[in-house]
């Protein structure tokens, strides 16, 4: 049995992964989907001090209170976020997957490893409040404004976390989202590194459009 904590992309809940949840729980293991403060059923949350270090804060808090070392999952933005988990106790976390997820170095932010594309909707999309970026317009409708503070804050990196023994990185490689996606960049980056599996899955960037079948393949040799 393992203890898998799921942390969702911009703008999502906890809920995000239920299905994905429900699989592993079916397979005996503790699985914990988190959703992040001032975001979705969390929405009332938001403030101005919540950002990446926040967020990071809260999860170290969930992991070292766990029984073991956990198998800690990010999407997209959530890349940033358990980087910094893993780089403040890297000793509580088994293994890391990023699922088409930023995975920072020192000082990056998602602002700096993202594109142009993504850069305007950050900006264009924080106009209502300053505060937070609107979710797109295809988001699920649970889906809730994210603080524009966690996009925008650099990465505090020792490299601790590459002391991680198991990292994994998995690619949404369908053609008409590596066209434009933000993530190609960094998977190209970790390929050639012996320390990271690269995973090129043929979907988009919603990795759970499909159900939870491929990103459970991904969690089997790992869990």
């Amino acid at each position: 049995m393992s203890t898998v904590v799921l942390v969702p992309g911009a703008c999502h809940g906890g809920w995000w992964y239920e299905p994905l949840v429900q699989r592993l729980a079916e397979l005996g293991h503790r699985a914990t989907a988190v959703t992040l403060a001032g975001v979705s059923e969390r929405a009332d949350e938001l403030t101005g001090r919540v950002n990446l270090d926040s967020h990071v804060a809260e999860i170290v808090e969930l992991v070292t209170a766990a029984a073991e070392p956990v198998v800690l999952v990010g999407h997209s933005y959530a890349g940033s976020v358990i980087s910094g988990v893993a780089d403040r106790i890297p000793e509580r976390i088994a293994a890391l997957l990023y699922l088409d997820a930023f995975v920072p170095e020192d000082g990056d932010s998602c602002w700096t490893m993202t594109n142009d594309i993504q850069r305007r909707w950050y900006i264009d999309d924080a106009g209502d409040t300053g505060l937070a970026v609107n979710p797109l317009p295809f988001f699920d409708a649970r889906a809730s404004a994210h603080p524009l503070a966690a996009f925008v804050q650099r990465s505090r990196l020792t490299g601790a976390w590459r002391t991680v023994p198991v990292k994994h990185y998995a690619l949404a490689a369908a053609p008409e989202w590596l066209a434009s996606s933000p993530f190609l960049p960094t998977a190209d980056r970790l390929r050639p590194d012996p320390g990271w599996t690269v995973h090129d899955l043929p979907i988009t960037h919603n990795v759970l459009s499909t159900g939870p079948d491929l990103v459970l393949d991904l969690l089997r040799p790992i869990i």
